[in-house]
């Protein structure tokens, strides 16, 4: 008589674990069939920036449709992941660890403030879980692990001394003078903005004529634009936000001074109209890496999210979100795996990827984990409460050798 044999649950959990083996998947990789996550951790509520976070916010999610609605990725749908730090670097450093310990992302795109991104950056480098900022621009961001084995910050934003060199090469260009001013307000930003102009400037043989600061909460800059007009300025480039950049339009029209007033990126947001109006917002040139009449694709993403997002008020952070997506997706693909250290090696060595700022082509490698440079960068102006790209004579005149940075 044969002997029956029940197997014990030992046993079963031996057979079930060679049977997985046995078809190339282990415990990990059967879970990893489902949604592939991606996480978003970005202000979209409490500072000044969070416009650039909800806009980015709307490319992001953008971006993830497009995805899915070719196919996915390696067959399996992408997911957003979407956490707000209100601007804060506790709240933000808390969202990073939820997005990836508990919700396993295979990526987190974020986030707005470089100050959030400098308190958390040590912990997808530890845990090697690859990051793509779309808004924070401080240049530490993405080279604070540049001499490590492998560097998993990487970004499709502005940089701060990129886009300075853009503000420096116009200014120099449309001075009819030859004297150049900085303005700036006394935060960490604003000096380290005035540094680089400095030098950046003095690699065009041009010393500062004026070199004036004011408070973060300061609102009226007669005094030190007063100075600026004595000294001969009729070039002004700014190191401060978007608001403070308002109030230096509105001390410019008091005195009825206007020299060219270059500023950052900062002047894409809201508060600058709001603060200054809309006639006096047109009169300061800003960097900008993208605008919504930069190019058809742009474009087409500006009509499609507004037609959703009405209120939408800053296109160019929606158009990073949006190609920080596309980035990671093509490198998933590339690497065949969600695995950290797999889809970092694949973002280094990308080939073409189709974005809405540009057709990227080896966006990023061993050593640049920036996609974006000072040449891929725009000038823009605020026209009728829009951003547009700016198209004259100093731009038209602009060449590669006028970025020096």
């Amino acid at each position: 008589m044969k002997k029956s044999f029940a197997p014990s649950r030992r046993d079963s959990l031996i057979g079930a674990a060679a049977l997985a083996a046995g078809f190339g998947l282990g415990p990990l990789r059967a879970q990893a069939q489902g949604d592939i996550k991606i996480g978003y951790n970005a202000d979209q509520s409490a500072t000044g920036a969070a416009e650039l976070g909800l806009s980015g916010r709307y490319g992001f999610e953008a971006a993830i449709e497009d995805v899915n609605a070719a196919g996915g990725v390696m067959g399996r749908k992408l997911v957003g992941v979407i956490r707000d730090d209100v601007g804060a670097p506790p709240k933000s450093i808390q969202n990073m660890l939820e997005l990836i310990d508990n919700e396993k992302v295979a990526a987190v795109v974020g986030p707005t403030n470089s100050g959030n991104a400098l308190a958390w950056l040590h912990l997808p480098q530890q845990k090697t879980t690859p990051v793509i900022s779309h808004v924070a621009t401080a240049t530490e961001i993405t080279t604070r692990y540049a001499s490590q084995p492998r560097n998993y910050i990487f970004r499709v934003s502005m940089v701060d001394r990129e886009q300075l060199a853009l503000l420096a090469a116009y200014a120099v260009r449309g001075s009819k003078s030859g004297k150049v001013g900085i303005i700036a307000d006394t935060t960490g930003y604003g000096q380290a903005a005035t540094k680089d102009l400095t030098e950046i400037l003095a690699l065009h043989n041009i010393r500062p004529v004026a070199v004036e600061k004011f408070g973060p909460r300061d609102t009226d800059m007669t005094s030190q634009l007063a100075k600026l007009r004595d000294a001969g300025a009729d070039m002004v480039i700014a190191g401060s936000l978007g608001d403070a950049n308002a109030h230096i339009l509105k001390s410019m029209e008091k005195m009825d001074y206007f020299p060219g007033l270059l500023g950052t990126w900062s002047s894409i947001n809201t508060p600058l109209l709001n603060i200054a109006g809309l006639k006096l917002a047109e009169r300061i040139v800003f960097a900008a890496s993208t605008t919504e009449n930069s190019n058809p694709k742009a474009a087409a993403l500006n009509t499609r999210l507004v037609a959703k997002h009405p209120n939408m008020p800053a296109f160019v952070s929606a158009a990073q979100g949006y190609d920080a997506v596309m980035l990671i997706a093509a490198a998933l693909r590339q690497a065949n795996s969600t695995e950290g250290p797999k889809v970092q090696e694949a973002l280094e060595n990308l080939g073409k990827v189709e974005g809405v700022i540009k057709t990227y082509e080896r966006p990023f490698s061993k050593t640049n984990h920036e996609a974006l440079g000072v040449a891929d960068f725009n000038l823009a102006v605020w026209r009728d409460g829009k951003v547009v790209k700016l198209d004259d004579a100093v731009t038209r005149a602009l060449t590669a050798a006028d970025f020096k940075r």
